[in-house]
């Protein structure tokens, strides 16, 4: 099976952001507070290098867009959206979870982070999800490109 790098390389990251979020909850109920905000900075930076190879490939290669059967494509259309919704409130509410603990708003962060960190666990879940129906299980379809249509090719 030959997989594409980059969407494999930025899957991995995702991954990685949620088990360092799974990490640094089991420290905190540790009460390893110092060890906790290192990890959960540790995650947002794969969460960050994720998204910046993401954004990057969006905007200089292309979407891929679904290459599996017709009639499951509004399905995975439908999950997709959901998967989208789920990463932006996901990155939302663990850009405010970092903030609120380096800010020392602690009755504020103990609310948001178990509720950021399910988000985030259920963002990288179907996360690899998609990745799984756009390049392991079907072929990925057509890749398409607004700069690449802009500059002709």
């Amino acid at each position: 099976m030959d997989l594409p790098i980059l969407p494999t390389i930025s899957t991995s990251f995702i991954v990685l952001s949620a088990v360092t979020v799974a990490i640094g909850w089991w420290q905190i109920k540790q009460r390893k507070i110092e060890q906790h905000q290192k990890t959960m900075t540790l995650a947002g930076i794969f969460a960050l290098i994720f998204f910046v190879i993401y954004l990057s490939r969006t905007i200089f290669i292309g979407n891929t867009s679904f290459g599996g059967p017709d009639d499951i494509k509004i399905y995975y259309t439908i999950f997709l959206v959901f998967h989208i919704t789920l990463a932006t409130t996901g990155a939302v509410f663990g850009i405010l979870s970092l903030w609120t603990g380096y800010k020392d708003r602690l009755k504020t962060h103990r609310k948001l982070g178990p509720i950021t960190s399910f988000i985030w666990f259920f963002t990288a879940i179907t996360g690899v999800a998609v990745y799984l129906l756009l390049y392991v299980f079907y072929k990925g379809g057509e890749t398409t490109s607004v700069i690449r249509a802009i500059l002709g090719y």
